[in-house]
C-alpha cells in the first residue's frame, strides 16, 4: 500500500502519515532548520536523479545521501562508462525545473527485501544497495517516473524543492572501494528560500577564491609533484618561513607551560604496532616494510615514541604531569581519491603532546589545555566549539575504562561552563575525545586540535608510577593537538584570512622597493636592520617598473610594502603600506623599526 508522507519541519519534524489525515488542519512549510534541510536536500537529490534518468535513459543509481551542506548522487549514465561533466550540469538543473513544476507527489511504498530485489533484479547498481540492507520491509519513494530504494524522510510534493542548485562533477569509486568501478557523482545543493541559497552561493565563490591550493600558487608556498607522489606536499622558501614561524612561536609556548620537547623515531617494528593496538585497528592507514626479515611500521602518530621516553625511567608521582611534545612528522594511507591540497595528505606533521598524569589531575591537566588551545584561535581569529565523541564500533579495552574516561571529559567541561555537543562513536580506538572545531570567515567548520584520554595504552604497556605509599599505580595518558597538523591548520588559515597573515607569521613581512639602484645601498642597509629584529625581509629590485614590483608584493600578500627615492635616503625615512590596515604614511627610520617590533609582539600565548 502506498501513502504520501507529510512533515512539517522546523523546530521538530512531525510525521502525518498522510497528507489526507491532516485535513488541511496543518500546514506544510520548510525551513533552513537542520532536520528541514536534511529533507529538502535528500528529496533533491532523488529529482535530480529522475532529471538524469529522463535525459539518460540507460542510467542507473546507486545512493543519494545529504551531506553537510547539500547532497549527492552516485549513478552510472550507461554500460560504456560514460562520464558527465561540468558543462552537463545546465542541461540536468533545467530538467529539474521542468519535474518540479510538474508539482509531482513524493511516494512511500514498502515491500519485503525479496520484493525489492525482483523489482530490480535486472539493476546491479541497486543490487549493491540491497546487500547493505538488512532483511525486512525495505520502503521506496517515487515521484513521477522516478523510484528509489530510501528511508526517507522527504518532502510530500516536489513543489517545495525550488530553491537548489547543483555544484560539480566529481568521480566516485562503487562503495568507497578503490578496486571497484567508478561511478559519476554530482553534487548539488538546496535551501528553504531563496535568499540562503545565494548566499551559500556567494560563499562557494569566495571560497573558490580563497582557495588554499590558488594561493600557495601566488605566494610561493608550497607545491605537488606527480613525480614525487600524490599528498606529497612540497613546501618552497616562503612555505617554509611560514611553517618555521609558526613552529618556533609554538614552541616557545609550550615550553612556557612546562613541556618537554621529545623525538621519537618514525619507523618502528611492528610488534609495537601490534601491541598498541594499531595493527589490529588502524593497519589500513599505516605503510609497513620488512628489515632484515622483520616487519615495520611507518608511525601514523606519535604515543607510542612518547611512551618509550616515559618508559626509560622510573616516575613518581612527584614528577607528574609529565608533558612531552613533538613536532612529529607522521605517515597514512589515503586513497588517492581523497587527496586534497593541504587538507589531506599522505605525510604531515602533528603539533602533537602526551601528558602522563595521575588520575585525579585529569581535569586541571584538560582545562590547560582547552585554555592553551583558546590563545592560539585568538591570535589567529578564529571562533572555535568543542565536541566529545565517544566509543566507536572499532575500539580497544572494556566499557567501564571508556566510560570513565569520558565521564573524565564531561565532567572538566560540565564544571567550567563550556558548550559542546556529542558525536556517538567518533572516538579515537583506544580513548574518547574533545574536538576542537574551528569557525573561519566563511562561516565553515573545520576540526583541528583533539583531546582524548586513554587508560588504554598505559595498561597495554605497563606504565607505572610510585605514588605517595611508595605503591606502583597506572597513570592516565591525555593525547592532544591543538593545530591537528601544520599542513591543514596552514591551508584553513590560508583561507579564512584569503592569504593575509598576521604579520608575525607571514613568510615576507616586508618588501623594500629602491625606485632606482642610486637607492639600493639604502635599501640593503635596512634589511639588514631588519634581520636583526627577525623580521624577514625581500629588496624587490628587478629590472621592472616601480608599479610591477608593487603589484607583485601585493599579490604576494606581504603586509609591508616600503618604497625608497631621493627623499627617503636624505632623510633616512621610508614611505610606508601598510596592506592589512590599507593605509600609506612616512615615518623616520627609527620609528619604522620600532613599529616592526611591535607589529611582532602582537602575538601572545
Amino acid at each position: 500500500m502506498s501513502e504520501i508522507i507529510a512533515y512539517k519541519v522546523g523546530e521538530n519534524i512531525v510525521d502525518t502519515q498522510s497528507i489526507g489525515e491532516t485535513n488541511g488542519a496543518m500546514p506544510i512549510y520548510f525551513d533552513n532548520s537542520k532536520d528541514a534541510l536534511n529533507v529538502i536536500r535528500h528529496s533533491c537529490a532523488h529529482i535530480m536523479a529522475e532529471a538524469i534518468k529522463a535525459l539518460y535513459p540507460d542510467a542507473k543509481f546507486f545512493v543519494g545521501p545529504c551531506i553537510e551542506d547539500g547532497f549527492y548522487y552516485d549513478f552510472r549514465v550507461d554500460d560504456i562508462g560514460t562520464k558527465l561533466g561540468e558543462a552537463d550540469l545546465n542541461a540536468i538543473e533545467a530538467k529539474m525545473k521542468e519535474l518540479i513544476e510538474l508539482k509531482s507527489d513524493i511516494v512511500k511504498t514498502c515491500f519485503s527485501k525479496k520484493e525489492i530485489s525482483e523489482r530490480f533484479k535486472n539493476d546491479d547498481l541497486k543490487q549493491e544497495v540491497l546487500k547493505r540492507i538488512p532483511d525486512g520491509i525495505v520502503s521506496m519513494y517515487s515521484q513521477g517516473n522516478f523510484e528509489d530504494i530510501c528511508r526517507g524522510p522527504h518532502v510530500p510534493n516536489t513543489k517545495f524543492l525550488r530553491f537548489f542548485k547543483l555544484t560539480r562533477v566529481a568521480g566516485a569509486y562503487l562503495g568507497g572501494d578503490e578496486t571497484r568501478e567508478m561511478l559519476t557523482r554530482i553534487y548539488g545543493t538546496a535551501y528553504a528560500d531563496k535568499e540562503s541559497l545565494k548566499e551559500h552561493l556567494r560563499i562557494i565563490e569566495e571560497a573558490k577564491k580563497r582557495d588554499h591550493r590558488k594561493l600557495g600558487v601566488e605566494m610561493k608556498l608550497f607545491g605537488f609533484d606527480d613525480e614525487v607522489g600524490g599528498g606529497l606536499p612540497i613546501w618552497l622558501p616562503n612555505g617554509g618561513r611560514l611553517r618555521s614561524k609558526l613552529e618556533q612561536i609554538l614552541y616557545k609556548a609550550h615550553r612556557d607551560r612546562g613541556y618537554e620537547p621529545v623525538r621519537g623515531p618514525e619507523l618502528l617494528k611492528a610488534d609495537v604496532w601490534k601491541r598498541s593496538g594499531h595493527y589490529a585497528n588502524y593497519k589500513e592507514n599505516m605503510y609497513f616494510t620488512t628489515i632484515d626479515d622483520q616487519e615495520y611500521g611507518i608511525k601514523p602518530m606519535n604515543c607510542v615514541g612518547h611512551i618509550k621516553v616515559y618508559q626509560t625511567e622510573i616516575r613518581s608521582y612527584r614528577d607528574l604531569p609529565l608533558k612531552f611534545f613533538e613536532y612529529g612528522v607522521v605517515h597514512r594511507h589515503e586513497k588517492s581519491g581523497v587527496l586534497h591540497g593541504l587538507f589531506r595528505v599522505r605525510e604531515f606533521a602533528q603539533d602533537d603532546s602526551h601528558i602522563f598524569c595521575m588520575p585525579s589531575q585529569i581535569k586541571q591537566n584538560i582545562l590547560e589545555i582547552l585554555s592553551f588551545a583558546g590563545k592560539i584561535m585568538e591570535n589567529f581569529g578564529f571562533d572555535y566549539e568543542m565536541e566529545i565523541s565517544t566509543k566507536p564500533a572499532k575500539a580497544i579495552g572494556d566499557d567501564e575504562i571508556w566510560e570513565t574516561a569520558t565521564r573524565a571529559l564531561k565532567e572538566a567541561l560540565d564544571e567550567n561552563g563550556f558548550k559542546y555537543g556529542i558525536d556517538e562513536g567518533g572516538g579515537a580506538f583506544y580513548g574518547p575525545k574533545i574536538d576542537i572545531k574551528i569557525t573561519d570567515a566563511l562561516k565553515r567548520k573545520w576540526q583541528c586540535g583533539t583531546i582524548q584520554v586513554d587508560f588504554n595504552l598505559p595498561e597495554r604497556f605497563d606504565l607505572g608510577y610510585i605514588d605517595s605509599n611508595n605503591e606502583r599505580q597506572r597513570p592516565v595518558m591525555l593525547h592532544r593537538a591543538l593545530l591537528g597538523s601544520f599542513e591543514r591548520f596552514i591551508g584553513i588559515l590560508l583561507e579564512h584570512t584569503a592569504g593575509e597573515l598576521p604579520f608575525f607569521i607571514a613568510p615576507t613581512q616586508v618588501v623594500i622597493v629602491p625606485i632606482s639602484d642610486a637607492h639600493l645601498d639604502y635599501a640593503k642597509q635596512i634589511a639588514k636592520e631588519l634581520r636583526k629584529i627577525n623580521v624577514d625581509s625581500e629588496i624587490a629590485s628587478k629590472n621592472e617598473s616601480l608599479n610591477k614590483r608593487i603589484r607583485t608584493a601585493e599579490k604576494q600578500r606581504v603586509p609591508m610594502i616600503i618604497v625608497l627615492g631621493d627623499n627617503e635616503v636624505a632623510n633616512r625615512s621610508v614611505a610606508l603600506r601598510d596592506r592589512q590596515a590599507r593605509t600609506q604614511s612616512d615615518m623616520g627610520l627609527a620609528e619604522f623599526i620600532n613599529l616592526m617590533k611591535e607589529k611582532l609582539s602582537e602575538v601572545y600565548f
